[in-house]
């Protein structure tokens, strides 16, 4: 009999040769397993580069508004390597934006974020996405945990959509905060103004409210101070929206009247 000590003070007794033996079977078949989960859980570079591919013509398609086109080389994109934030948090906007599927929405963004959990654009996106769901504290959170990474370069965007979620809640000196937040970090943002005139007015501040919009007009790229032309374009989407939007915008046209 031979003595393997563990420790100075203990000592545990183990046959040579037969418990040895299969101590190291064990070890081998640990080993054999991690790497076949290693294997199983990342592409190869080959995939990698075929997925970035597909992505690429993915967001393109996306960019031009060609939605199934969009569609289908992400999910190419994603059948070559499923573990691609970038490629999940893609057809999680196409999901949002376009097919106005949340559900769905949502469950891309979460993988995403099980890929990479300090991914800001995806949890300002999860905001989004549970915000048109109706699910304001889920919302109010993924924006917080958005906006918290200091390396997020659209922060302003989520204080936007934050503030956009407190004013939906009444919450209205919440929402201002969040509105000049996004201001300090995007001076020249013109969201943060239509938000700052939408709370104004609910505060019955009529004249703070008349100079937001005033402002947002002047920022926005689509009018660029022309208020006529901010006037026939909010009257025209007013006929094809319904909900909040429909309200929102005959919120903007009695601001106008100011």
């Amino acid at each position: 009999m031979k003595y393997i000590y563990l420790k100075k003070t203990k000592k545990i007794l183990i046959k040579s040769g037969r418990k040895v033996f299969i101590s190291s079977i064990s070890i081998l078949c640990s080993i054999i397993v991690l790497f076949l989960c290693s294997c199983a859980g990342s592409a190869s570079k080959d995939e990698i580069h075929k997925a970035n591919y597909h992505y690429q013509i993915g967001v393109s398609y996306l960019n031009d508004n060609n939605i199934q086109p969009a569609f289908v080389e992400f999910q190419k994109a994603l059948k070559l390597n499923p573990y691609d934030k970038d490629i999940h948090n893609a057809l999680g906007i196409l999901y949002l934006l376009k097919l106005e599927n949340y559900p769905k929405a949502v469950y891309h963004f979460k993988e995403s974020l099980a890929i990479d959990k300090t991914f800001p654009e995806a949890s300002n996106n999860l905001g989004n996405a549970y915000a048109n769901m109706g699910k304001f504290p889920e919302a109010i959170e993924s924006y917080k945990k958005a906006i918290s990474n200091p390396q997020y370069k659209n922060a302003a965007m989520a204080l936007h959509n934050l503030g956009m979620v407190y004013y939906r809640l009444s919450r209205y000196d919440e929402a201002l905060d969040a509105f000049k937040e996004a201001l300090k970090r995007f001076s020249s943002f013109h969201l943060p103004y239509y938000g700052l005139a939408l709370c104004y007015n609910a505060k019955a501040q009529y004249g703070d409210a008349a100079i937001a919009m005033t402002r947002a007009i002047e920022l926005d790229p689509l009018y660029k101070g022309n208020k006529d032309k901010a006037l026939d374009d909010l009257k025209e989407k007013r006929i094809r929206a319904k909900g909040i939007e429909e309200k929102d915008i005959n919120d903007y046209l009695d601001i106008l009247k100011y």
